[in-house]
């Protein structure tokens, strides 16, 4: 469940982008969950246009979902609900990363499109066309095709998918299921949120999503394939005309009716390939983060879907890391130890290849406890951080003599740091009375990592929340002081948007393992 901070900065970026009026409907959605457009009406005072134009722009702006479910006490008849998408409003601060990301992977004219994209929210083939157009001097077929085969780079490297479907239907849990059926599959099947099943129904398949454009105006096979909703004549059997004529047909509906829009997941995947990148070179040196890069750069050539495990042979690691700065030098042996003893990849052999594997939750746990631990020192001091950090590697509750005799930390310094750390609920503490000789009491002290984990991402939000206002605080103070531009305002500026493009950088650790 998202706190306070989560829901206050959630609001602020839509604040900023579409509106006080917009922003609204959204803080309604945000805290009062899945709403009908009569509940919004009701709860916002708006009048129904103003309601219903507001849900329109944050729908267009993947904001919003709409779904339907069944009224209740009935069987047949659905009513629409609408339900804000907080992962995807909080993107929104990280587009520059999206762009920045599709720029180093192909170049400036997919930028330039995933830019038209990011800033309408979901468009169709024509319209991204004719918003690129408009940008430039030169208009002709010639630029069409470059378009469109650039725009399918995007579609064929996941960074661009059609919308989902407009309105799902989400139906309730079957009634007629046991007590005892009903906990068994909570064993077994993770439970989802209403977020979570809304999203799940309004995908599309694969197929689907990253259907591409073809050139001259036909889809390819597999789109064919893919859209078999299409729509056939039933008890007739379809004809190679008639096939051929649908193909024309529905081409001309993927490009001028079909909305696109970027797809976050992938970017929030190569945001994370990068994050765990940049770790390992901390930590391991260069040649580590090449091979690593290599690694992962293979999986995402070959597109496959495993979002946390790196699959490789040794020879795709090796073309990989010979394409590199400083890779031609690496020897097979160089590579392999590597792989092995500082990456800790599980290997295995088949037919004649050697395949290394390595879990980036790992690396990712790993870089989450470095934020954690600089979070603590931030705050609680030096000492906090050697004690926060036992715990950490401990994994299992420590008693205090223990603490001050590992950490060399006087007792009464000790004491008084695991109980403001316990206060502020960083720590969990648990009491144990001894009998002996005498009655004794024990503090023991242990991480709860999941509590620590809501808290941590909570005080990122609200950190995340205060430099984006001062960033807009600042930015208003120069539109007034100075419209032309003031260096004074635009060097602050700077520092706050590299502060909080960091910070956003440790939150995405924590928000999407």
């Amino acid at each position: 469940m998202v706190g306070q901070n989560g829901l206050k900065l959630a609001v602020h970026l839509i604040t900023a982008h579409l509106g006080d009026l917009v922003a609204k409907v959204c803080s309604c959605l945000l805290h009062r969950g899945a709403l009908s457009l009569q509940e919004v009406v009701r709860f916002t005072k708006l009048s129904i246009s103003q309601a219903k134009n507001c849900l329109l722009v944050l729908i267009q702006h993947n904001c919003v979902q709409a779904f339907s479910v069944l009224l209740p006490g009935s069987t047949t008849k659905t009513m629409t609900q609408y339900i804000a998408l907080f992962d995807n409003i909080l993107h929104r601060m990280r587009f520059p990363k999206f762009l920045m990301v599709v720029k180093y992977d192909l170049g400036h004219e997919g930028e330039v499109l995933l830019e038209g994209l990011l800033q309408n929210g979901r468009l169709t083939f024509d319209q991204l066309v004719e918003r690129t157009l408009s940008k430039t001097t030169e208009a002709s077929a010639s630029i069409r095709e470059e378009m469109r085969a650039n725009f399918n780079n995007l579609v064929h490297s996941h960074y661009v998918e059609r919308c989902p479907k407009p309105e799902p239907f989400v139906g309730p849990d079957s009634e007629d299921q046991s007590t005892f059926a009903r906990k068994r599959r909570a064993k077994t099947v993770p439970i989802l949120s209403l977020e979570q099943q809304v999203m799940v129904a309004a995908t599309l398949s694969n197929g689907e999503r990253f259907s591409e454009i073809s050139n001259g105006g036909k889809m390819t096979v597999d789109t064919v394939v893919a859209d078999h909703h299409v729509a056939t004549f039933s008890g007739e059997k379809r004809k190679f005309e008639a096939l051929e004529m649908d193909q024309e047909l529905q081409s001309a509906i993927t490009e001028n009716e079909v909305l696109w829009r970027a797809n976050y997941e992938k970017f929030i995947q190569c945001l994370k390939k990068k994050a765990c990148v940049l770790n390992v070179r901390s930590r391991l040196g260069l040649d580590a983060s090449t091979i690593l890069e290599a690694m992962i750069e293979t999986i995402d050539q070959e597109n496959v879907e495993n979002k946390n495990t790196v699959f490789a042979s040794m020879g795709s690691i090796i073309e990989r890391v010979r394409e590199k700065p400083g890779g031609i030098s690496m020897t097979l042996e160089h590579v392999r130890t590597i792989l092995v003893d500082q990456l800790l990849c599980h290997s295995s052999t088949e037919d004649t290849n050697t395949w290394y594997t390595i879990d980036l939750n790992d690396i990712i746990e790993n870089s989450q406890n470095e934020e954690v631990e600089t979070f603590i020192r931030a705050r609680y001091g030096l000492e906090a951080y050697r004690i926060f950090r036992l715990l950490i590697k401990c994994g299992h509750p420590v008693e205090t003599e223990q603490i001050v005799e590992i950490t060399f930390i006087e007792k009464k310094n000790a004491q008084e740091i695991l109980y403001k750390l316990w206060k502020d609920e960083y720590l969990e503490m648990e009491k144990v009375v001894m009998h002996g000789s005498g009655q004794t009491q024990l503090f023991l002290w242990k991480l709860n990592k999941r509590v620590l984990r809501e808290h941590i991402i909570d005080d990122m939000y609200h950190a995340s929340l205060n430099l984006s206002q001062k960033i807009s605080q600042i930015a208003q103070q120069q539109r007034e002081v100075s419209p032309h531009g003031d260096k004074k305002y635009q060097r602050v500026k700077y520092i706050l948007q590299s502060s909080l493009y960091k910070l956003d950088d440790a939150l995405m650790l924590f928000q999407f393992l």
